[in-house]
This record gives structure tokens, sequence and C-alpha cells, in this order.
């Protein structure tokens, strides 16, 4: 039976825990069979057969606390993308600790609305708005009132840190039960709500309503943390400009810009950001694309070049046609790719999943042993050991030691996709850097793609004069070698006279008539059968065929007058790239489809090992033979000719500009196709790892000293409650460190 996919906002998530708990309760529900929740994203994916009922699925999460709000145009049949998309759910989590979150159960319209918004935070407004920051507000306030009735009247102060105490706690309990009964009965909420309780009986009632406060502050620092970590990819929605100039008829009139079709022509002032993505009809101007790829130098770009959403036009009015609808746009695909990426578990992850199903439980038989065998075994004093249980079940909750890798790779996810590197799910940023290898297709990956004249060569005519009369000729060809004699024309600014009787010779070249004088522009060997080389012409040809490049002879009334020698030439930055890969400890390997001799002369440019006349399948088996080896392979081609390959290795990386098939083939793509940010995102995936690394000492570290000074009586309840809501803050905020890298 076809699965259908059905995408959701969901507001009011602040930890991983929160994700647990919705994924274990929509999970049990009928017809559904796979359940996918981004904390970072704010956004939950349903796979179902067709016959669950969505409304039990929203209905289900608004019982848990949170608001929910289906996406637009996600009821589609859902994709299957590899293995990095699937996600490793086969237990029922029903021993991860959740988070409070106090929402009510009756979200009324206008506060869903805002969910279809990209940039929807956990706290529209200021925190003390929000309906989370109101409870602790007022939790605060009984707790003072508390103090104060407790110093003037003794005898009812136990009364009054009750009363303070149930403010804040009642809410954090109906949502405890609410989770029990949605298979997560070990949540934190059950947990505090047990502490509480049992604080009060023992009279330690100060304790238990400090406790519930503390808690409640430390729920909203972690929403204010994680509203930081999710505006960070949604911010780049703000780049869009809502309007855009339209022609229409002649006339040009002010648009929204998300009303504007594909096909349309639309109007840039110099200084505007760019409304859609789309092709340039006519102007030609320099574009800022930092906001977008991270590409600090503006950019040239004339006629038929391709421009981004959100950029920046500098000094000239363009005129474009869009090419992409406003939610399809560059943007929104990179917006969408990232939330989907940090649906998707990394193998850490999963991981830490598994250790939090047997750690919570295990927590609370400790709790229940420091409690209990003390007094029974030992003739300890009951108060005080029941007490150290309390703390010791508030020690225990997981909250930190589970977000701390979805956490740092929601960030770097994020970081990478602001710098133009886009990852498709934490598996993919793992494993990227334990590469070892890397396999560069070279045209349009390692070259620019495009050739472009290194030689100009004169046997009389000055070589501004050959170029000239090259360029005559080639004026009304589309050829990638025609266009590379025109572009150096107009570089230099030689003349380009009108010709006449301009033929094309198939297979051979071009002629016609200028100024009287009869041109020709043939392949060495259609100027051979002519007869018209010298060998030391001919040699001249060889030595620079040696090189890689295309040659053209220019014969001006049937004589030799020149040659011209064209390359696809390496990309700017591939030495350094492929220096940075070097420094990494990161061999690098050149697979091409061209000419041995051609790839041997780019090669050599490089320095880089190469093999050449590969058809496709040469490719995919070369990466066979690389992984046999022992390497991790990173295959990165165009994402099309090199499908095979890309499938093959351990991560297939997309270069160029965003096309469809480069986002959708590949594990990762480099957006604005600088070869030195491949080795940009292995240091990302480093980085990352290390910094969960951190993330995991931080949680568990602080936990193990607080269970050992609890034990000892150093400390108790609260300042419990401070190491677990402490630690998840702290490991929120170092993630979000690697949102200010610069890589």
């Amino acid at each position: 039976m076809a699965e259908n996919e059905t995408r959701y906002r969901v507001g009011g998530m602040d930890c991983a825990s929160c994700a647990t708990k919705i994924d274990t309760a929509v999970r049990r529900l009928a017809g559904v069979a796979d359940v996918s929740v981004s904390v970072m994203a704010g956004t939950m994916t349903v796979r179902h057969d067709g016959s669950s009922d969505l409304k039990a699925i929203e209905n289900k999460v608004t019982g848990l606390g949170y608001s929910v709000a289906p996406l637009a145009g996600t009821a589609a049949p859902a994709r299957t993308q590899g293995s990095q998309h699937r996600h490793d759910h086969g237990h029922d989590h029903r021993d991860h600790a959740g988070h409070d979150h106090d929402h009510p159960h009756d979200h009324g319209e206008k506060e869903i609305e805002g969910l279809h918004e990209h940039d929807h935070a956990p706290m529209a407004g200021p925190w003390w708005q929000s309906r989370k920051g109101r409870l602790t507000i007022l939790s605060g306030a009984a707790l003072v009132a508390a103090y104060t009735v407790g110093h003037l009247v003794p005898a009812i102060a136990s009364y009054a840190f009750t009363v303070a105490m149930l403010i804040g706690l009642v809410p954090i309990a109906r949502r405890a039960i609410m989770a029990a009964f949605s298979g997560t009965p070990f949540s934190i909420e059950m947990l505090m709500t047990i502490a509480a309780v049992g604080a009060v009986i023992i009279n330690a009632g100060e304790e238990a309503a400090t406790v519930v406060f503390l808690f409640l502050v430390g729920e909203l620092l972690e929403g204010v943390a994680a509203g930081k970590a999710r505006e960070s990819i949604q911010s780049l929605t703000a780049l869009l400009p809502k309007n855009a100039m339209l022609e229409d008829n002649g006339q040009t009139r002010e648009v929204p810009a998300e009303s504007l079709a594909v096909g349309a022509i639309i109007m840039v002032r110099p200084g505007d950001r760019i409304s859609a993505d789309g092709i340039i009809i006519s102007g030609e101007s320099t574009i800022d694309e930092a906001p977008v790829t991270g590409e600090s130098t503006p950019v040239r770009k004339g006629v038929d070049a391709v421009v981004f959403a959100g950029t920046v036009n500098g000094d000239a009015v363009l005129r474009l046609r869009v090419t992409a609808a406003s939610a399809d746009n560059t943007i929104a695909r990179v917006v969408k790719l990232v939330e989907e990426a940090q649906e998707s578990k990394a193998p850490t992850e999963r991981f830490i999943d598994r250790f939090s199903r047997y750690y919570t439980p295990g927590v609370l038989v400790v709790a229940a042993l420091v409690a209990v065998v003390p007094p029974l075994l030992f003739a300890g004093p009951w108060g005080e050991w029941v007490y150290k249980g309390l703390a010791i079940l508030l020690i225990g909750c997981p909250c930190a030691l589970v977000i701390s890798t979805p956490a740092a790779i929601a960030a770097s996810l994020s970081s990478g996709a602001r710098r133009g590197l886009l990852m498709k799910g934490g598996a993919v940023l793992e494993t990227l850097g334990k590469v070892t290898m890397v396999a560069f297709d070279k045209t349009g990956t390692l070259t620019e793609g495009k050739p472009q004249v290194t030689d100009i060569i004169s046997f009389g005519p000055s070589e501004a004069q050959v170029l000239s009369r090259a360029a005559v000729l080639e004026q009304g060809s589309s050829h990638p070698l025609a266009l590379a004699i025109r572009n150096r024309a107009k570089a230099d600014g030689v003349p380009v006279p009108p010709a006449f009787e301009l033929e094309a010779l198939p297979g051979k070249g071009v002629s016609g008539k200028v100024g009287g004088e009869t041109l020709d522009l043939l392949s060495p060997p259609a100027a051979r059968e002519r007869g018209t080389l010298s060998a030391e012409q001919d040699a001249c040809i060889k030595a620079l065929n040696d090189e890689g490049k295309s040659v053209s002879v220019l014969l001006v009334n049937g004589v030799a007058a020149g040659l011209i020698a064209m390359r696809d030439e390496p990309r700017e930055d591939a030495e350094a790239g492929l220096a940075a890969l070097k420094s990494a400890g990161v061999k690098a390997m050149m697979l091409t489809g061209d000419n041995k001799r051609t790839a041997a002369a780019v090669a050599g440019m490089l320095g880089i090992d190469w093999r050449g006349e590969m058809m496709p399948e040469d490719k995919q088996r070369v990466v066979g033979e690389l992984k046999r080896q022992g390497f991790v392979v990173a295959k990165v081609g165009d994402g099309i000719n090199d499908a095979p390959a890309l499938a093959a290795a351990d991560i297939g990386i997309a270069m160029g500009g965003g096309t469809d098939v480069a986002l959708e083939t590949a594990d990762a793509a480099v957006l604005h196709g600088r070869v030195s940010d491949v080795a940009r995102m292995i240091e990302l995936s480093k980085r990352t790892m290390r910094n969960i690394l951190q993330n995991i000492t931080i949680a568990l570290g602080l936990k193990a000293v607080f269970l050992v000074t609890t034990i000892i009586g150093i400390t108790g309840l609260w300042p419990a409650i401070l190491a677990d809501t402490g630690a998840t803050v702290l490991v929120t905020i170092n993630a979000l460190r690697l949102l200010r890298i610069k890589i």
C-alpha cells in the first residue's frame, strides 16, 4: 500500500524529550507507519497508509501540550531516499524523559496561524508574554508570598509552600499523566511530580516549591535557547523581499513576491533584493550572493546567468524571467531540506536514544534503592534517605544527554546551509568527518565546465586581429568554443565587424567574408586537408594538444594566419581546495570521461591522481575498488552523469547551483561550486563530532558529580534540578557555538 506523508509545524518543543513524547504518542495511532520529529526545525513528518485520522494525530499532539498545524501541500506520497532518511524508531521510547510545556489544550486559531510561517519561534514575542513565561512568573510570585506568610505566621508556613508548589506543579502533573497514557511513563514531568509530592510528604514543602519554580525557570531558558537555534536557518526566509516589480503588458507594477508565477518577467532595481529565482534576460550587474551562499565577493552576471532569490542586485537594472515559484525557490528548498535533515537521526543519536531506554529506569531503581536500603538495612533515618532518593530522581533526568547530539547536528546543518553547504541529515554529517578519499569529476567540478581561450598564436597579423577575425566568424554560433572566442574578444575589447556569406562547414568549422577577405576557422584536420599548415605550425598545434587544449586554425584568403587554443580551465580555488584536503589527511583523485591527454594535463596542473576515458559505470567500479581498499569515499560530481558513482560512494556530494537533480540524488551539495567547500564540509563534520563529545561529557559529568554529592549529603533537591536544567542549557549553548564558527 502506498504511503502518504504529512508534515506539521509543531510549537512549544524545546528539547529532544519533547520530540520523543510526540513520536511515541503518534506512533501508537492506527495507520501510522513512521514518525520523524525535529525539535530544532519545529516540525513533524508522519508517514501513514491513508487510513489515519489526521485530526486524531493533531488532537494527540495538542493533548500533550503543544500547538500543531499542517504545513501546506504536504500530504504527498512518501519518498524513499536511502538509509540516511530512515529513522531508527524500532523501540517504543517509553523510557525517555520529556519536558514540561505548558500550552493549553485548546489553542485558538489565531495562535496556530503563525505556525504556517517559517520564522515561528517557540515563543512569539517577549518571553514574559508566553504562557510558559506567565506560569513561571506566577509560580515565583507564589513562592515569594509563601516565604512572606511563613515568616509572619510560622504555623501555616507548610500550607503556604504546598499551595505555592501546586500552582506550578498542577500543569506539570497534568502533562505527566497525558504522557503516561500516550506511552511515555518515565517523563521528567512524572519524575518531577513524584519528587515534589514526596518532598511535601516528608515535610520539605519549602524545597518542593523552590524546585518546581527552578524547574519552570530552566524550562523557560531551554525554550529561549531552542528558539535561538531554530531562528538560524529560518532567518534565511527573512532575506526574501515581500514585493516584486512585475512587467505586465508593457507596464511595471508592484505585486506580492509569493504571487509570482514561473515565466513571469520582473524588474530588479540597483540595490534591491532579488525576489525570485530566475534567469537574466536583459542587463548586466554585480550580484551580492553573500546572504544566501556566503560568497564574499560579488559576482558579475549578465544575460542568461542564473540568479537566486534573496541575493542583492548591485549597480544596474536587471530584467529576469522567474524560474521557480516562491515555495520552490532556492532559499525555500534549502530551509525545507535542512528541516527534513534535522528529522533524520545520526548513528550517535540513535545510540544515545537506545542508551536512554535503559538509563531512565535505571535511575528510578537507584533512587528507590537509595531511599529504602539504608533505613531498612542500616537503620538510617527514613526522612533523610527518602529525600536523597527524590533528589536522585531529578538528577537522573536524561534531557541534557538526549539533546546533546541533535542540538549540535541541527546547529551544524544550519551553519553549513548558510554557507551553501547542504547535508541531508545527521548520518551524512557524521560520516563526512570519516572520509579518507575524495573522488572528483573533472568537467564542471574541478574545472569551470566551459572552455576559455588560453593561447592566441599569430603567423603574421597581430594577436588582436587573429582574435577579431575568429570572433567575426563565430557570431551566430552557440557552441561552447564559439562562446569562448566571443567572450575573450569582448574582454579584450577587440572590434567584431559584421560578416557576410557565413557558412557552417559540418565537422570542419566555419567560413565567411569580411571586408574583402575570405576567412575560415577550421579544425586542424580540416586545415591539413587544405594543405595550408607548415611542419612548424603543425608541431605547434601538437604541443598545444598535448597540453589538453582544443585548437582552431584561422585562414585568411587560404593562408594560415594564426591559432586559437582553448581549454576548460580549473576553478580558481581548485588548487587551494585540494591542498586543504591534503592538509586534513584526505587523499583526492580525479575521475573523468575526457580523453587521457586532457585528463593528464588538468591533473598535472592540480597535482592530483587521475583516471581518464571513464564511462559512468567505470567511475562506479573505481569507487567500489577504493572502498574495498579501506577508504571512506566521498564522490563529488554534478549529480546527473555521475549518479551511479554518487550512489556507490559512502557520501555523494553534488557540485553546482542547487539544481533539482543535484539536491535530490546526492547526500550533500555544494551550492556555489567551490572545490574548497568539500574540505570545509569535512572540517564542519569533525567539529560537530567534537562538540557532541563535549556535550555528552557535560551532561554525564554534571550528573555524576551531583549524584555523589547528594548521596553524601552535600546537595539536595534544588541543586539537583539545577544540575538537570543547567546541563541542558549548557549543552544547547555549546551546540549553538557551531552556528558562529568560521570555516
